[in-house]
């Protein structure tokens, strides 16, 4: 089964980490750019982050340079989103998503999409 399965998600307080994953299973997350996005509700969707296939260069909405850490496990598969300094706004489902271009992971259009984590920053 080719699908895209989301974890690591919950409720932080502000200023603390997590650790998103997002491991492959039924194909080879290398051969695709793979990108993460969030949905809040009442916002728009907002691209976060992501990393090329080819040679593995790192893009960040403005917001979470510096904060947040994208990263590949080829031995595993998956893909890391480490957050650091949480903020409250920062609440929101995360998804990751897999594609030829990271523009269209991180727009949410990729071939692969995952099901989403929740993460909640709140003291």
């Amino acid at each position: 089964q080719v699908q895209l399965v989301e974890s690591g998600g919950g409720l932080v307080q502000p200023g603390g980490s997590l650790r998103l994953s997002c491991a492959a299973s039924g194909f080879n997350l290398d051969d695709y750019a793979i990108g993460w996005f969030r949905e809040a509700p009442g916002k728009e969707r907002e691209e976060v982050s992501c990393i090329r296939s080819d040679d593995s260069t790192t893009y960040y909405e403005d917001s979470m340079k510096g904060r947040f850490t994208i990263s590949r496990d080829k031995v595993k598969n998956t893909v890391y989103l480490q957050m650091n300094s949480l903020k409250p706004e920062d609440t929101a489902v995360y998804y990751c998503a897999a594609d030829s271009a990271c523009w269209a992971a991180v727009a949410g259009l990729g071939e692969y999409v995952g099901q989403g984590t929740q993460v909640t920053v709140s003291s």
